[in-house]
């Protein structure tokens, strides 16, 4: 007999699960597609029904099933788990768009909690960066304990515009030495090579540098000029033999 008590009470006074699939409790509204309800903006589930959520001053409910239920309104973090307390923004500073930080305003750079003039040295310009110095030097300076100084470039050199490495380069057809560009001393039948190693300067087609000068190529019989220009090989068939092109075996 209490077996079927039981049935009877169940069947008469259903029990609303915390799923939310049972009848729909008080500020909770049906689902608009697979039954049952969900609790309302501000609520949440807590047992048979929906229970308020305290939300602090300056935050806002965000409607999720699991944490607190809020979040700080922008502009303002979160203090211990229970309050929202304005982010404090620095004199010259402004509250970035993300909401959780603050940014120095231009012509200011961040020096711990405050913000701080950017001194700006003659030939600088302001970089808009809110890390480090904040300023850069203008083009043919450079930063030096500082100031921005002056980049000595010599006669026939030229800027090379890099934030690090050389400051300046030699013109084409000159090299450096010793902080001067000197002229690059071509031989005849020679060009001019713009590549960062050797001499500065490559043999014509049909020339081999030899000491320093440029010496025509004497090429044996069955033999042609490589890809480069500057060295010879025998001709398919052929091998090399003390310095000439004989039939291969």
């Amino acid at each position: 007999m209490a077996a079927l008590a039981g049935v009877i009470a169940f069947v008469a006074f259903p029990v609303l699960a915390q799923d939310g699939t049972g009848p729909t409790p008080e500020n909770a509204q049906t689902r608009t597609y697979g039954g049952g309800w969900d609790c309302r903006l501000g609520y949440r589930v807590d047992g048979e029904g929906c229970v308020a959520i305290d939300v602090p001053e300056n935050a806002y409910a965000t409607g999720k099933s699991y944490g607190s239920g809020w979040a700080c309104r922008r502009g303002y973090e979160e203090v211990g788990g229970a309050s929202c307390e304005a982010i404090p923004v620095p004199e010259n500073a402004f509250l970035r768009s993300s909401g959780f930080d603050w940014e120095c305003n231009r012509g200011y750079r961040q020096d711990r909690e405050t913000c701080v003039p950017i001194v700006l040295p003659e030939g600088a310009y302001l970089t808009g960066d809110p890390s480090g110095s904040g300023w850069a030097c203008d083009r043919g300076f450079t930063a030096r304990d500082g100031a921005c100084v002056p980049i000595a470039v010599p006669e026939n050199g030229y800027l090379t515009n890099q934030d690090y490495g050389v400051e300046w380069a030699c013109e084409r057809g000159f090299v450096e030495l010793d902080g001067r560009c000197d002229p690059v001393p071509r031989p005849a039948n020679a060009y001019l090579d713009q590549a960062s190693y050797g001499p500065g300067w490559r043999c014509d087609r049909g020339f081999e540098a030899v000491d320093g000068t440029c010496v025509a190529i004497d090429l044996p019989a069955n033999a042609h000029l490589d890809r480069s220009g500057n060295r010879w090989r025998c001709d398919r068939g052929f091998q090399l033999l003390d310095e000439e092109c004989v039939l291969g075996r």
